[in-house]
């Protein structure tokens, strides 16, 4: 009988560190997809508080810290790290996520100037602060950034496209550490 290995998206392929840059990979241990029902923002993000101690984040934005944050991401928020509270339920429809999603995490001091190769989005930290998130373009597809620190940047991509994804951002680290 055929025996399947389960692997992360990114397996093989990172860390990789080039001059200042080192690129990795993060595996939460779920992400979920929260739609609100209309009129229950509030009621869900008491429900978020009661269980994991976070707000519904705003437009833009993620609360909580690492292994347990809720983060904007468009339409929905992506709950990150902790299994869903029945109760969220609720409030919301919530969709597991968890095998449809590559995270990396791009950290170092040229992290601004390899984003700019990546992005037409300004992520310089004086238009983006910790804890701010976006929806934007890595080369030719589809990726949400969120700022965790001055230096540093998770970044969600489809788990599909992880290959390229490491190979546009290993080859944007190795062009800004070139001209350093």
């Amino acid at each position: 009988m055929l025996k399947l290995v389960a692997k992360s998206p990114a397996e093989g392929l990172v860390p990789i560190s080039v001059g200042t840059m080192e690129l990795s990979e993060v595996v939460p241990a779920a992400i979920t997809s929260i739609a609100c029902y209309k009129g229950q923002a509030d009621t869900l993000s008491a429900a978020l508080k009661e269980h994991y101690g976070m707000a519904l984040p705003k437009t833009g934005q993620a609360t909580g810290r690492a292994g347990a944050r809720a983060m904007w991401a468009g339409p929905s928020v992506f709950l990150v790290g902790p299994e869903p509270h029945a109760d969220l339920s609720n409030h919301a429809a919530i969709v597991d996520q968890s095998d449809s999603w590559c995270v990396l995490n791009l950290k170092g001091a040229d992290v601004e100037a390899v984003l700019a190769r990546l992005s037409s989005v300004d992520m310089r930290s004086k238009a983006m602060k910790k804890g701010q998130v976006v929806r934007s373009q890595l080369q030719h597809m589809n990726a949400i950034y969120h700022r965790v620190s001055d230096d540093s940047f998770d970044i969600y991509a489809f788990r599909s496209m992880a290959k390229t994804m490491v190979h546009d951002i290993d080859r944007a680290m190795r062009y800004i550490s070139t001209r350093a």
